[in-house]
C-alpha cells in the first residue's frame, strides 16, 4: 500500500481539515513521558485511501537530527499546546528506527522495521486486544503485507479519546489596523525676480543773481576811489547731486510646521460566527 504526504494527496488540505489537529501538524512538538522532547513533527503520511498512518519526526538535537515515522495511532495529540505524547517511547527505540528521509519510497519490509519498534508500545496501549490477537504461522506469513494496518489498531487507529475532542467554533471579526501611507510633499525654497524700481530724492542748487541798482549819481564825498582794474568778487555756488545705491533689507521670515487633521474612517464587511447546533435522536439528555 502506497503512502504520500499529506500535501501531495490532499492539495489543499487545510481548506480540507479546517483548523484541525492534524493540518497543522507541522507547529506540534513531540513528547515522551516526563516532558522529555523527542522532536518536531515535519509532516504526515497517508495510504492511498486518505487514511492517516504516520507521523514525521524530525528528531533534532535528540537524535543528531534523524527523521522518523511515529505511527498515528500511538500520537496523543493536546492541541491546546500543540504538543503530541508518545508514553513510553525510548531513546534507545528512536535509535533503532530506521531514518526516514522526504524523497524516499517507504516499502512493506520498511515499514515493518519501524512496527517492530512501536509494537511495545501498542501492548502497554491497548494490551489485553494484542495479547488476543492470534499468532498463527497464517499470520506470520502476513508480516510484510501493507493491509495488515487494519489489524494493528493499536498502532494506526485514531483512538476514542483523540475523536472526542473539544470542538471550537469560531467568527470573524472586523480588525482595524493604520499604514502611514505618503500621499505628497511640500518642498520650500525661493528665487530672485527682477523689477524696475523708482526713487525720488529731491534736490537743490544755487543760482547766482546779480542785480544793479542806480544811485541816481550821489557823489561818494571828499574821499576819491582808487579805481583799480581787474577786482573781481567771487562767491562759490553749490547744488545738490543725487547718488542711488542698493541696499538688502529683510522683508519677511517664513516658518514651516505641520498640523494633524484627525478623521475617522468606517468600514461595513459581512462577518460569519459559527453557532452551535445540537441534534439528538431518541431520549438523550444534553447539558449545555
Amino acid at each position: 500500500m502506497a503512502l504520500y504526504k499529506l500535501h501531495d494527496y490532499y492539495p489543499n488540505y487545510r481548506e480540507t481539515f479546517g483548523d484541525g489537529k492534524l493540518a497543522t501538524v507541522e507547529n506540534y512538538s513531540v513528547y515522551t513521558q516526563g516532558e522529555d522532547k523527542v522532536g518536531d513533527a515535519k509532516n504526515l503520511l497517508v495510504d492511498d485511501s486518505g487514511r492517516f498512518r504516520y507521523v514525521v519526526v524530525d528528531t533534532g538535537p535528540w537524535i543528531f537530527g534523524k527523521n522518523v515515522l511515529l505511527p498515528v495511532g500511538l500520537a496523543k495529540f493536546d492541541y491546546n499546546r500543540d504538543r503530541i505524547f508518545v508514553d513510553g517511547l525510548t531513546r534507545q527505540q528512536i535509535e533503532n528506527l530506521p531514518a526516514y528521509k522526504d524523497d524516499q519510497a517507504v516499502d512493506q519490509r520498511y515499514e515493518d522495521q519501524v512496527r517492530d519498534q512501536y509494537r511495545s508500545l501498542g501492548k502497554r496501549r491497548n494490551q489485553q486486544k494484542f495479547m488476543d490477537r492470534p499468532h498463527s504461522s497464517e499470520t506470520q506469513s502476513r508480516k510484510y503485507d501493507s493491509t495488515s494496518y487494519d489489524r494493528e489498531p493499536t498502532l494506526y487507529g485514531m483512538s476514542e479519546e483523540d475523536n472526542h475532542g473539544t470542538l471550537k467554533l469560531y467568527e470573524e471579526r472586523l480588525v482595524t489596523n493604520r499604514n502611514r501611507v505618503k500621499t505628497g510633499e511640500v518642498a520650500i525654497g525661493k528665487h530672485v525676480e527682477t523689477e524696475t524700481a523708482e526713487a525720488s530724492v529731491p534736490l537743490e542748487k544755487e543760482r547766482v543773481v546779480v542785480e544793479r541798482h542806480s544811485t541816481n549819481g550821489k557823489p561818494v564825498g571828499s574821499h576819491s576811489p582808487q579805481f583799480k582794474e581787474g577786482e573781481v568778487a567771487r562767491m562759490d555756488v553749490y547744488e545738490d547731486e543725487a547718488t542711488i545705491e542698493k541696499e538688502a533689507y529683510a522683508r519677511e521670515e517664513v516658518s514651516v510646521r505641520k498640523e494633524t487633521e484627525r478623521d475617522v474612517a468606517k468600514a461595513k464587511e459581512t462577518v460569519r460566527r459559527e453557532e452551535l447546533d445540537v441534534n439528538t435522536d431518541g431520549k438523550v439528555r444534553v447539558e449545555r
